[in-house]
């Protein structure tokens, strides 16, 4: 059958018939807050590139958390910028270091609020990339993989023995999730997840963030370790492999350029998918919204509900308290 007897628009006649019959619904569950944390006391550093956020200290980050978690928001995810930084990234492995500080003192003030901490080394090494560099075949100075995943084991270490419920490598390593799953299990901390950023992209997305992190890299990109972007089936693979060495969780990042990746992942792979709204994302949005050329709430809104309508049950996004209120409102 079709028009006359059937119309379509029968069903988006109000506001209570649309609600009735929407397919996809975001709720604040789905929502993961990035945070940004360093040394001190009192800190709340604006990030110029991504109005609203900020990097914290300790005790501001803490009351920062107790926000999110107010709104709804289940939870954080942390990243850390040390003090000092050298060439290997040493700092990230330290139990007295300010993301296992942090893990401390939000699972003290926020006990059910769920932490999650990024496990690299690009915010810990003066060169800025994600690993130990060694010299290539090429005569070139690059990431070496293998020298790098015992930094990764014990930084993931560190996060988990100081509390962290989730530990999440984002280095693209190969062999990584099967490194610190064995180490994990070998301590006892059987119960601590592991959420592999599996499918991350060399993406021009990340801007924001490295001014967020301070980690640009020093030099070169970051192309020998994460992912070609017109590459769909290598990020089969990559999901496929990470799920087989013991990750909990699997990530694409970022969302937007790559749901076709997510569904195609939510489609193929029986654990939880999430996806990475990545600062990109969020800051042309952003400053679009500041021109007045968008409405923030509604672009946001429909951005995180494109990411979960993919496949993504999980979203990383810098939207996640606003968004946790927007909903509570809808």
């Amino acid at each position: 059958m079709g028009f006359p007897a059937v119309r379509l628009r029968r069903l988006r006649r109000n506001a209570t018939l649309r609600r009735m019959v929407r397919e996809t619904r975001v709720t604040a569950d789905n929502l993961i807050l990035p945070m940004f944390v360093r040394p001190g006391e009192g800190i709340r550093n604006p990030i110029p590139s991504m109005p609203g956020h900020f990097q914290y200290s300790v005790d501001t980050l803490t009351e920062a958390a107790k926000e999110a978690a107010d709104a709804g928001v289940p939870a954080i995810m942390l990243f850390g910028i040390p003090e000092a930084k050298d060439p290997s990234g040493g700092e990230a492995a330290r139990v007295d270091g300010v993301v296992c500080e942090a893990v401390r003192a939000v699972k003290e003030a926020c006990p059910g609020l769920c932490v999650i901490t990024d496990v690299c080394l690009c915010e810990y090494t003066d060169h800025g990339h994600c690993g130990v560099l060694a010299e290539n075949r090429d005569g070139n100075p690059d990431v070496d993989n293998d020298a790098t995943l015992g930094v990764l084991v014990e930084e993931a270490l560190a996060h988990a023995q100081a509390g962290a419920d989730i530990v999440a490598p984002s280095d693209m390593m190969d062999g990584r999730v099967g490194a610190i799953r064995a180490a994990l299990d070998a301590r006892g901390l059987h119960e601590v997840a592991i959420m592999a950023y599996s499918a991350k992209f060399a993406s021009a997305f990340y801007g924001p963030f490295r001014d967020a992190a301070e980690s640009p890299p020093a030099f070169g990109d970051r192309a020998s370790y994460q992912m070609p972007a017109p590459n769909a089936r290598e990020a089969m693979r990559e999901l496929e492999l990470d799920v087989a060495e013991g990750a909990d969780i699997v990530m694409v990042k970022p969302a937007l350029a790559y749901l076709d990746i997510i569904q195609r992942a939510a489609q193929r792979f029986d654990v939880p998918i999430a996806a990475y709204n990545v600062s990109g994302e969020f800051s042309m949005v952003k400053a679009a919204a500041l021109q007045g050329w968008l409405n923030e709430r509604e672009t946001a809104l429909e951005m995180l509900t494109a990411i979960r309508r993919a496949g993504a049950g999980l979203i990383l996004t810098y939207w996640a308290v606003e968004a946790a209120r927007w909903l509570e409102r809808a």
